[in-house]
């Protein structure tokens, strides 16, 4: 078993926190996992990504030129990935930001998810990031979904531990759009 991601956005939408989330919930369920995270020098609305590769064997390099699946947070990130995602691959994409349609491929899946609609019905605009990984975690079963509330108390410094709850309902909230979509071959 293979997951890799690449999840893409701009500084302040959690791009960091969601690919560090994902990394705890793999180790924690004793997989194999390489994070790499990369934003620009702006503290907020420069470029964020991270790639996680997550396997049962040895992972050879956390950097992924072609990756299985695209976590788009906003346009520009779907521009620039979009053509990279290999074949047969997916496309979770915030449909609150970004249009799809730029995107001509017939040989990839495009999920849409409103990620900023369902952060703010849950009333907390902060929550996109976790609204996207419960998509992922949903489409996908790199890691179960139980081991990310696990995960939180690792990936969030303890004074924010208080948000465990709330982000798990955003986690939740994404899976259940997911869901709706599960008739999808998933890479991986």
């Amino acid at each position: 078993m293979r997951h890799d991601v690449l999840i893409a956005g701009f500084g302040g939408q959690g791009v960091l926190l969601a690919g560090n989330l994902l990394s705890y919930a793999a180790m924690d369920e004793g997989k194999n996992v390489c994070y790499f995270p990369a934003y620009g020098v702006e503290k907020r609305g420069g470029a964020a990504t991270c790639t996680v590769v997550i396997a049962d064997g040895a992972v050879g390099s956390p950097v992924v030129g072609r990756p299985s699946v695209l976590v788009a947070l906003n346009q520009s990130s779907l521009e620039r990935f979009g053509t990279r995602v290999r074949p047969g691959g997916i496309c979770i994409v915030n449909s609150s930001l970004v249009d799809a349609a730029i995107l001509q491929r017939d040989d990839i899946k495009m999920v849409p998810v409103a990620m900023n609609e369902i952060a703010m019905e849950l009333g907390d605009a902060r929550m996109v990031n976790m609204v996207a990984i419960g998509a992922y975690v949903e489409l996908s079963g790199a890691v179960d979904a139980s081991s990310l509330a696990d995960a939180l108390k690792e990936a969030l410094p303890e004074r924010n531990h208080r948000f465990i709850p709330s982000n798990m309902e955003a986690i939740e909230a994404g899976a259940r759009v997911a869901r709706g979509q599960k008739n999808l071959d998933f890479p991986g």
